[in-house]
Parts: C-alpha cells; sequence; structure tokens
C-alpha cells in the first residue's frame, strides 16, 4: 500500500487553527467592552524568561580503587551541581591526557577528577578543558551528607551562592583559583535542570594554608545559616598551565606528601621505642656491675654504747597447761530462720 500524504496545518481550513494563548504578567480578568461581554483570562508568565547562555559543564568521575567515602562525596557533589554529569571510572594506568578527550565526548568544558593511590589517599584534580589552566589537591577530612546528619536542607537543583575568603584577593594563586572555582561551582543561570531558587551558600575559607568547603543552608526568616554537608578540606599540590599537565605555574611550599608524613609518625614512634630500649639496657648494666665496697670508717662505732648482758633465764618447773575451749558450731542464718518459722508455727 502507498503510504497516505500528510496533512500540513497550512493547508486546513480557517476553522481548525491553532489557538494563540495570550501571555500578561498579571493574572486578572479583562472585560470586552466591544462585541460579546465576557471575561477572559490570562496564563501567567513562567517564572524565568531568558534563555541558557552560559553552557558549563562539568564532568564529575574517578579513577579506580575509590573507597566508599569518596563514592560517597563524588555522588554529593553530582546531586548540589546539576550542570554536572558523570562517567565510568578511569584506568589507573591510563594517562591524564586521555580526560581531555572524555570530556570533549561528554560535551564538557571543566572537569573534577578524584584520583585515589594506595587505597587511602585521595588527589583531587580541577581543570578547565582542553587550554587549563588545572589544579591538584590532597583531599583532607572528608565528611559526606550521610555521615554528618545535619539539620540544614537544600532544594535539589537550586543554585548556590560562593562566599570566598577575603585571603583569596591577595594573592596571585589564590585568585586564579578562585575564578577556577566560580566557573566550576557556579550553576549557570536558566540551567534545564536548575530551579530558580537561591536556598544554600558554598563557602571556600582558607586556614593553615589549606582551602576548606563548607555548605550551608540559608534559612528565610533570618537569614541565618545552617550546615548542611558535605565538607572537605583541599591541601592545594601543584597548577598547572595546560589541563591535567603542562608547565608548572605554582608550587605549595607548604605542602608534604603523605607518604613523607606517615614516614615522620614511624620515626617518631621508633625513638620512642628505641629510648625505652636504651633505658632497659642501662638498667641490666647497673645490675651486673661489681658493687664498689667502701672501707671501714673506725668513727662509725663511736657513738655505739655496750648493753649490760642479762643471765640467761632458765625455768625448772614445767608451765601450766592452758584450758583448750571448744568453739561452738553456730547454725546457719538459714537454718536459724527455720527454727523461728517451725516455733511460731508450734505456738
Amino acid at each position: 500500500m502507498a503510504a497516505g500524504k500528510r496533512k500540513h496545518a497550512s493547508g486546513d481550513s480557517k476553522g481548525n487553527q491553532a489557538k494563540k494563548v495570550k501571555i500578561s504578567e498579571n493574572v486578572k480578568p479583562v472585560d470586552k467592552t466591544d462585541g460579546d461581554m465576557s471575561n477572559e483570562y490570562t496564563i501567567p508568565s513562567p517564572v524565568s524568561m531568558g534563555k541558557w547562555k552560559n553552557k558549563e559543564r562539568v564532568l564529575i568521575f574517578s579513577s579506580r580503587g575509590i573507597n566508599y567515602r569518596t563514592r560517597h562525596l563524588m555522588q554529593d557533589l553530582r546531586t548540589l551541581m546539576p550542570h554536572s554529569k558523570p562517567d565510568t571510572k578511569m584506568d589507573r594506568k591510563d594517562k591524564l591526557f586521555i580526560i581531555n578527550e572524555v570530556c570533549e565526548i561528554k560535551n564538557c568544558n571543566k572537569c573534577i577528577y578524584f584520583e585515589a593511590k594506595k587505597k587511602q589517599d585521595l588527589y583531587m584534580w580541577f581543570s578547565n578543558v582542553p587550554h587549563g589552566p588545572s589544579a591538584k589537591f590532597l583531599v583532607q577530612n572528608v565528611h559526606t551528607l550521610a555521615e554528618l546528619k545535619m539539620t540544614g536542607n537544600c532544594l535539589k537543583g537550586s543554585r548556590p551562592l560562593l562566599s570566598f575568603d577575603p585571603k583569596f584577593d591577595h594573592e596571585s594563586h589564590y585568585s586564579l583559583l578562585k575564578e577556577l572555582f566560580i566557573q566550576i561551582f557556579a550553576t549557570p543561570q536558566y540551567h534545564p535542570k536548575s530551579q530558580p531558587f537561591v536556598d544554600h551558600v558554598f563557602t571556600f575559607t582558607i586556614a593553615d594554608n589549606r582551602i576548606w568547603f563548607r555548605n550551608y543552608q540559608i534559612i528565610e526568616e533570618d537569614a541565618s545559616l545552617v550546615e548542611v554537608g558535605p565538607r572537605f578540606v583541599l591541601n592545594l599540590i601543584k597548577i598547572f598551565q595546560g589541563s591535567f599537565g603542562g608547565p608548572t605555574l605554582y608550587e605549595n611550599p607548604y605542602y608534604q606528601s603523605p607518604n613523607m608524613h606517615r614516614r615522620l609518625i614511624r620515626l617518631a614512634t621508633m625513638a620512642k621505642i628505641r629510648e625505652k630500649q636504651n633505658v632497659k639496657t642501662s638498667q641490666k648494666i647497673r645490675r651486673t656491675e661489681e658493687k664498689v665496697l667502701i672501707p671501714h670508717d673506725p668513727t662509725e662505732d663511736v657513738f655505739e654504747t655496750p648493753a649490760e648482758e642479762k643471765p640467761p633465764k632458765i625455768e625448772l618447773v614445767p608451765p601450766e597447761p592452758q584450758e583448750v575451749r571448744k568453739k561452738k558450731k553456730k547454725e546457719f542464718k538459714r537454718q536459724r530462720l527455720l527454727k523461728r518459722k517451725q516455733a511460731n508455727k508450734v505456738k
């Protein structure tokens, strides 16, 4: 059978034309003076009339070998950032330059990559794909949403405010990181998956040469803050000019690798054990050494006065035998109570 031709809307009669809806800001009945008197209601305008122009997309994924806490943290960041995209775990043997190709396939221009090493150290990469810059951090003190159980709560998909410490403007490498964080964590306006509300704040504070991340809920009544989570600490290692590589722009002089930290702890414990062993050996040596004999001092017996010698007392008569009294056998408390009960019954 031959397929029938489709009829377009332009070829239909005027009676079948689509009805147009008038859009106005206020929902009020409009009275028509001309012609028939009737009330016409208009549909209110949507919340956001703008277009989605800032096409920022962040790829959030990790390498193989991460633990459960890192997986939960990664999932929390995905829920807090509606403009993020997930991907499968990357093999450890693959080089980091492959991430640029993965981001290009996923149509993402920013990337957060969790790199796990030795199943105990976690590193986080923030990168602007494909031209850079990129920064590598050591992640410490990780606490996820499920672990904290805070009282705060925020709407899923809502746009956050970004609050930065004043120290970010004093040094050049911190100002570069500030711009990178703004482009990654800020949800684009009019994003399809975002909600047109602002009810939480991402705070980045600098303390002890580290960046502390917190997420707070904004309470409408008095604008007070209640922590939602997650929370973690970023220890900066290096800032690279390119994406996941290239020449080094900044290297943190205060950074101490976790291997070096564990080595110092082991050395400190070894020093304590050695001190204890040295004390024990010194005590053994003291015990085995021959005691030094002090010569006799003749002046020691000056104040010793000899006591009078008493004659020995000899008893010729044997002593009288003492009477041995037998102890009365006391009855147990239970037996006494039974006897009392029996006596009472007889009465």
